[in-house]
């Protein structure tokens, strides 16, 4: 009875053992079930009645001692009743039962616990039909509440948090679940937790791990989010315009202002085409005599040495000759 099989209770693989049962009761059986056939063997050789009730007595023993001597691990409690009444939640360690009157009706784990839960073809107060997959941890904190206050703890907790996530689901804009999923969590957590906590059981937090929308709806997104990617890209494309030209105006003002610099300017216009190597440029003479190159190197050498060049004078006239 101490080892019924309790709905929602799972053992990993390769490690399963009878719950509240150890090797220390074991011991302690072997032995004294030992000297009862000691107490047997010398009773058959005496012929003393003695023996035999002692070995008797040994042998109850070794048969109770497993069924009273009971191990709870360290995460683990479990709720004895006593002849149909709670009794008390015992463990961790080693405690003792009654056999026969007492029994161990549920072993609780009270480690951290997940669920998973879903919520296909919820619809959004949008009305758009979403899938929604999320996953709760949660944790006993009250044995006693969780063993006597409900069937199964671990369905129950599956249902509410499915039925949360609907009701979450029903009450929120698309656009809010897909951006704002902690507010989500949050919010689900709070749901559950109130839901749960008359079981002694605590939603530590909630997860929302997916959220499926239709095909269709995710083109017309792809699109839509496409289009406003684009009238920004245009915006900013204008604006960057707008900046060039006014820096244009700005420049063709000071060029107005002073001519030397938007010879300067030209120069460097012509430098600037000519310095890549096997290229080969045709420019116009008139051009060259617009930019007046010469003259410009004049005037930068006379502002360097201070003063004007005079100016070059005329050639002399040849001389002439007398023919004899």
């Amino acid at each position: 009875m101490s080892n019924a099989y309790i709905p929602g209770v799972t053992f990993p693989a390769g490690s399963f053992r009878r719950r509240g049962s150890n090797g220390l009761a074991t011991l302690i059986a072997v032995v004294l079930v030992g000297f009862a056939a000691f107490s047997f063997q010398e009773g058959v050789r005496s012929g003393f009645s003695l023996y035999f009730w002692l070995g008797g007595g040994l042998l109850l023993l070794g048969v109770l001692t497993p069924m009273s001597m009971k191990m709870a691990n360290q995460w683990e409690r479990a709720v004895v009743l006593r002849l149909g009444k709670l009794q008390g939640v015992k463990g961790p360690g080693l405690f003792f039962i009654v056999p026969v009157i007492d029994d161990v009706s549920s072993w609780l784990d009270q480690r951290i616990q997940t669920t998973e839960f879903n919520a296909e073809q919820a619809l959004s107060k949008d009305t758009v039909p979403v899938d929604v997959d999320a996953v709760v941890f949660w944790q006993i904190h009250d044995p006693e509440r969780a063993a006597l206050e409900i069937t199964d703890y671990r369905s129950a907790i599956s249902r509410v948090a499915q039925t949360s996530l609907r009701e979450m689901v029903g009450s929120s804009l698309l656009s809010t679940l897909l951006s704002d999923r902690k507010h989500g969590d949050e919010l689900l957590r709070e749901e559950i937790g109130r839901k749960t906590a008359d079981w002694g059981v605590t939603a530590i937090s909630v997860e929302i791990r997916d959220i499926g929308v239709p095909d269709a709806l995710q083109d017309a997104m792809s699109r839509e989010a496409q289009a406003q990617r684009e009238a920004a890209a245009r915006i900013h494309l204008g604006q960057a315009e707008l900046s060039v030209a006014e820096k244009f105006v700005e420049a063709a003002e000071i060029y107005a202002r002073s001519p030397a610099a938007l010879q300067l300017r030209a120069m460097n216009i012509i430098y600037e085409t000519t310095k890549e190597r096997g290229a080969t440029i045709l420019m116009p003479s008139a051009m060259v005599d617009a930019m007046n190159p010469g003259g410009l190197l004049g005037l930068v050498s006379a502002a360097q040495a201070g003063q004007v060049p005079p100016p070059p004078a005329p050639p002399a006239p040849p001389a002439s000759r007398t023919r004899r």
